[in-house]
């Protein structure tokens, strides 16, 4: 097992699994979060199967599995790659559940602002600290039908700003963390499971996801898993930046 961990969400499929194979694949420890089961079989992975939206799951999961772990010296780096989320139900606002919303919120945000305090909080002073937020056109777009997700991802973008400012602050509890980088990263069109059901025959407001698939549009996630990757490995980075893919 190698002296990096990265806890990435979303492993059972899409970017998640392609992040967590390509950091498997330069000598990263993994521990992969999904609500389903993972295909990723390594030495070095370690998957817990928890529904993110499930708040309670997940705190129980976070303090009792995730923070001794974080908390080991033999760590020299540390990733968080908040990649899992859902896209809502394409539903009209009039017909739309606070329940489903509120879960929604809890996968896209809640659960990523979670985890950003967990690694940040449980780290060992001193270890440098590498945050991949997972954004989207979505989050500085709306979109008709997409209220759910695009608020959430709104959301998470600018949480990313306050945590990269908490961490450079000397009135943060412990003191600043100068070695913390935060990214919040789009990564185009990609072909995952979420765009493949954005497609699906008879859902309101789909032409943009099918049209942008009979194009050609989408990428495979082996893509930005790469760029991801990189980044999580990166000796200097800013608090706080907004890439999309193939940017440097």
């Amino acid at each position: 097992m190698g002296d990096r961990l990265a806890v990435v969400t979303g492993t059972s499929a899409g970017i998640g699994e392609a992040v967590a194979r390509a950091l498997l694949g330069e000598g990263w420890t993994v521990v992969g979060l999904s609500r389903r089961t993972s295909s990723v079989e390594h030495s070095a992975y370690r998957h817990l199967q928890v529904d993110l939206g499930d708040l309670d799951r997940l705190k129980a999961v976070g303090e009792g599995t995730l923070a001794p772990l974080l908390r080991k010296a033999a760590w020299r780096r540390i990733g968080l790659v908040n990649n899992a989320a859902v896209a809502g139900g394409s539903t009209p606002v009039a017909e739309l559940d606070p329940l489903h919303v509120a879960w929604v919120l809890a996968v896209n945000s809640i659960a990523p602002v979670f985890l950003m305090g967990l690694v940040s909080g449980r780290a060992a002073p001193g270890v440098p600290l590498r945050i991949v937020n997972v954004s989207s056109g979505a989050a500085v777009r709306g979109l008709a039908g997409m209220i759910e997700y695009c608020s959430s991802k709104a959301a998470l973008r600018l949480a990313s700003m306050c945590v990269a400012e908490e961490m450079q602050s000397a009135e943060r509890p412990g003191g600043p963390r100068p070695d913390a980088a935060i990214v919040s990263y789009a990564p185009g069109v990609v072909d995952t499971p979420m765009q493949e059901a954005a497609r699906s025959p008879g859902r309101l407001w789909n032409q943009l996801f099918v049209d942008m698939h009979a194009q050609g549009q989408l990428q495979p996630p082996e893509l930005p898993a790469a760029e991801i990757a990189r980044w999580l490995s990166s000796e200097t980075a800013e608090p706080f930046a907004e890439r999309r893919f193939g940017e440097p």
